[in-house]
């Protein structure tokens, strides 16, 4: 097991992170439990990475983002994916005026601080494609001419795993891009009965308290670039995404004809930068195994695609990250 000692560092951060707990708890002020959702939607916050959010309708998703945009005091924009949905709709276009003869840009909902993409998987292969130049160059192109994106920018997209038809599978290009795909499950009964004495009232939703700024969150993002990594801990970070394309060469030949192929470059950096947030908000100076493994899944689900025998034997890509976390030996 890798040492917590930090040289030359405090074991505990030296700025002030109460702010965060305050998010977090006005946040659970309106959301009952997916405590999970919201630590991972804080993580995609302090790293500049967007989340893709996987669960069946009703699991509060669209809510979780919209509060938490409220928490912050962020500029929230919804876009409902659908099959018609134009890149101008999600981008915007230029506009002639007849009385002065010239054309105006008329900036679509992608300029937002928070831009929830709903039923992302509904658009057509243009719309993901504008969305994903956004997600990529925080920028947009309308009529020639390139728009920055606002900081900081963020897309939580949302998609339904059950009903497939009139859907359009993301690509694994557009996959990537995501630092983070957080898988939801239903609520247990406390939960529920929770959520009904706080829901099921025709005022709707309370409103989430206002706790923290714009400014708070950009201002944190050095500090959890300062989270120390240990070099074993980055070692072992390289050897978990190496595993992931050639499984055989780390003792795992069991996994060998289950991975297509494995996790790309990109979930190395983004494997790093989650576990360093993630002991940012444990208010810790340095990252632990732990750490490495709690953001892990999120990291890796969508960057592992299992071969067909997999899928025969039902074993998806999140089975498989388990084993790898379990075989590939922590320093």
């Amino acid at each position: 097991m890798a040492s917590t000692e930090v040289p030359g560092a405090e074991r505990q951060l030296d700025v002030d992170t109460a702010w965060l707990r305050d998010l977090v708890d006005a946040v659970g002020d309106v959301l009952v439990g997916q405590r999970d959702l919201v630590e991972h939607l804080l993580i995609g916050l302090l790293t500049g990475g967007h989340v893709l959010l996987e669960g069946v309708p009703g699991l509060a998703k669209s809510l979780a983002v919209s509060t938490l945009a409220e928490a912050v005091d962020a500029n929230f924009a919804r876009v409902q994916f659908t099959p018609d949905l134009l890149p101008s709709d999600l981008v915007g276009t230029e506009i002639y005026l007849p009385q002065s003869g010239t054309f105006e840009v008329r900036r679509g909902p992608i300029f937002a601080n928070f831009v929830l993409a709903d039923e992302i998987n509904r658009a057509p292969a243009k719309v993901q494609s504008a969305l994903l130049e956004g997600m990529q160059e925080r920028q947009v192109s309308i009529g020639g001419t390139t728009f920055p994106l606002p900081a900081p920018f963020l897309v939580l997209a949302t998609q339904n795993p059950v009903e497939q038809e009139g859907t359009y599978p993301l690509p694994e290009a557009q996959l990537d891009r995501f630092a983070l795909k957080v898988v939801l499950d239903y609520p247990d009964q406390e939960e529920e009965l929770a959520i009904l004495d706080r829901m099921a009232r025709t005022s709707g939703p309370p409103k989430a308290r206002r706790v923290a700024t714009l400014e708070q969150l950009l201002e944190a993002q050095p500090h959890v670039d300062a989270v120390h990594l240990d070099t074993r801990l980055k070692q072992y970070v390289v050897r978990l995404v190496h595993a992931t394309r050639r499984p055989a060469e780390f003792g795992l030949d069991e996994l060998a004809p289950l991975i297509q192929y494995g996790a790309s470059p990109r979930a190395t950096i983004t494997l790093v930068m989650a576990a360093r947030a993630s002991a940012f908000l444990a208010g810790r100076a340095f990252v632990t195994p732990g750490d490495i493994k709690h953001v892990a899944p999120a990291v890796l689900r969508h960057r592992v695609h299992p071969t067909f025998e997999a899928e025969a034997t039902g074993t998806d890509s999140d089975a498989i990250v388990r084993r790898l976390l379990e075989r590939v030996e922590v320093p």
